[in-house]
């Protein structure tokens, strides 16, 4: 095969990670393609549309040398300036590769668009951890408007009493990506949620989003805090098993539900357990004054596949 201009002449390593799991077939699969300075924007949106993940992450030279890498995220359909999953898959495999066997702590820099990810990386024995800081705090975007419950139950396939709890109400949040964040009563609810047309185009459109945030919170014993689903059929993501960056701005979610405690606060969020690929996704939250400081997300990865890939013409 003729190597595209500016491409290796050999195909580009990849390697797959399960994150936010630690066991290998559950969690949210990543594609990691190194030596990716050679593609074009169009190149890497051909190869993740070919992995056909929720995400895939380019790894290229950082420009500052302080750093180790700069790294573009692609939907199968488009760029995204930030997302959790990747961040947490990639700077595990950076990790892994400049210390393979031993034990360790290290943190691993990534430039991405939305900015500079320190992310601290531990491995003890079999397992692996990572944690980030947010880029950026969520906010309300600046276009867009929330649904009323009839239309987002509708969205979703449910009926309208099945919005909201006694603390929750939907929410309409952004921090890189736009979420539009739905409670739900309890899990049957959850559980039988899923796009529904017409009316989750007409969702979409009142919002100005692609994506929902659906969530249930869980009683003691379950080893969560709550129970999430997010949908995003139009970035070609039908259910996403994990989703960091959701997670991240669920932050602004939870403070206006009144359930973050002054100083910080620490949450697990379940996600993926109806598609059979459970997840768990660690929030660390500061809150200072009643406004949001700091916000963390952590979890695991484990590697999965190692292979070669081609360049696109």
């Amino acid at each position: 095969m003729t190597a595209t201009a500016g491409c290796l002449p050999d195909p580009l390593p990849f390697a797959t990670y399960d994150v936010f799991t630690e066991r290998r077939f559950s969690g949210n699969p990543l594609a990691i393609v190194e030596k990716a300075a050679c593609l074009s924007t169009a190149q890497m949106q051909t190869i993740a549309r070919e992995f056909n993940l929720s995400e895939t992450i380019f790894v290229q030279p950082p420009d500052d040398p302080a750093h180790d890498a700069k790294v573009r995220i692609f939907f199968p359909t488009a760029e995204i300036p930030f997302a959790g999953h990747p961040t947490i898959g990639c700077a595990i495999h950076l990790a892994l590769k400049s210390a393979p066997e031993a034990d360790f702590e290290t943190v691993i820099t990534l430039e991405e668009v939305a900015g500079l990810v320190p992310v601290r990386v531990t491995r003890t024995g079999d397992r692996l951890h990572a944690e980030f800081r947010a880029p950026v705090l969520p906010h309300p975007p600046k276009r867009g408007n929330l649904p009323d419950d009839r239309v987002l139950a509708a969205a979703v396939g449910l009926d309208a009493e099945t919005i909201g709890t006694s603390a929750h109400r939907p929410g309409l949040w952004q921090g890189g990506p736009s979420y539009l964040y739905v409670p739900v009563r309890d899990l049957e609810a959850l559980a039988k949620a899923r796009p529904s047309e017409p009316a989750w185009t007409r969702a979409m459109e009142i919002a100005a989003a692609d994506s929902i945030y659906l969530y249930a919170p869980l009683p003691p014993g379950q080893g969560a805090d709550f129970r999430a689903r997010m949908f995003s059929p139009s970035a070609g993501i039908p259910e996403d098993p994990a989703t960091g960056s959701a997670a991240a701005i669920m932050a602004a979610q939870l403070r206006a539900a009144g359930v973050l405690q002054e100083g910080e606060s620490r949450l697990t969020l379940h996600q993926g357990v109806e598609m059979g690929r459970a997840s768990a996704i660690g929030l660390r939250i500061v809150t200072l004054d009643g406004a949001l400081a700091e916000i963390h997300v952590s979890g695991s990865a484990v590697p999965v596949i190692r292979g070669r890939i081609f360049c696109p013409d």
